[in-house]
């Protein structure tokens, strides 16, 4: 049987607001190696007044440029490891799903319609956030920034994983908040749904996109529109 869509996702700003879990584990690895830290108002105002979920790039952007001070390759990879120790085993305590995220994906299963979650996290962190907020069941696979050798930007990160779902790539949609996902998905040819007000700096009309949602709630109506196309 010909499966009827395949839908890939984005975790990070896209499927969850996951920013407060990682600025908790950004702030512990500062302070634990003498490292100024910011709250969520100070990473808020950093960006302008955008959305919350707006903070995630930003955050990343402030972690790259304290690490840029570090000379020591051996301090850099114990921050790196407890940065990583630290937000495995913190990965859910803050970080919520999207408005509407659950009940789509619902809907979507029982359409079958084929789902997959292609990350730029990685993948024993992607698979172990899923399953702690109860819906990694509803993905086929995941595919993380470390699954193949190469990740979104890369449009194979996407057309690799469509393959080993045996999907159409033209049966599949991308839905994702940044222009890593936009780029990916306009160089793999598969339409891009936008969330606003995402994990990134760039403004929304300076992202690739064919449709532009506020989160879940009511996409349902869109992508019935894909089904028998």
């Amino acid at each position: 049987m010909t499966q009827k869509l395949t839908i890939l996702f984005d975790l990070d700003g896209t499927l969850a607001d996951t920013a407060p879990d990682l600025m908790m584990a950004h702030n512990h690895v500062m302070k634990k190696f003498g490292y100024s830290s910011k709250n969520m108002d100070e990473i808020r105002n950093y960006v302008g007044k955008g959305a919350a979920l707006m903070i995630g790039r930003s955050l990343w952007e402030s972690a790259r440029k304290e690490l840029s001070k570090i000379t020591d390759e051996k301090i850099k990879n114990e921050m790196i490891k407890e940065f990583i120790d630290y937000y495995g085993k913190n990965i859910v305590v803050k970080s919520k799903l999207i408005n509407g995220v659950y009940n789509f994906l619902k809907w979507a299963n029982s359409n079958e319609i084929s789902m997959a979650v292609v990350t730029n996290k990685q993948e024993h962190l992607a698979v172990d956030f899923l399953k702690k907020i109860k819906i990694y069941d509803f993905f086929e696979y995941v595919a993380g920034r470390n699954t193949f050798d190469y990740c979104k930007p890369d449009p194979r990160h996407l057309t690799s994983t469509i393959e080993i779902m045996n999907g159409d790539i033209k049966k599949s949609l991308m839905i994702g908040d940044s222009e890593n996902d936009a780029d990916a998905a306009k160089a793999a040819g598969i339409p891009m749904i936008l969330l606003e007000n995402g994990y990134t700096e760039k403004k929304t009309e300076q992202i690739h996109h064919d449709h532009l949602i506020k989160d879940f709630i009511g996409l349902e109506k869109l992508i019935h529109n894909y089904l028998n196309v």
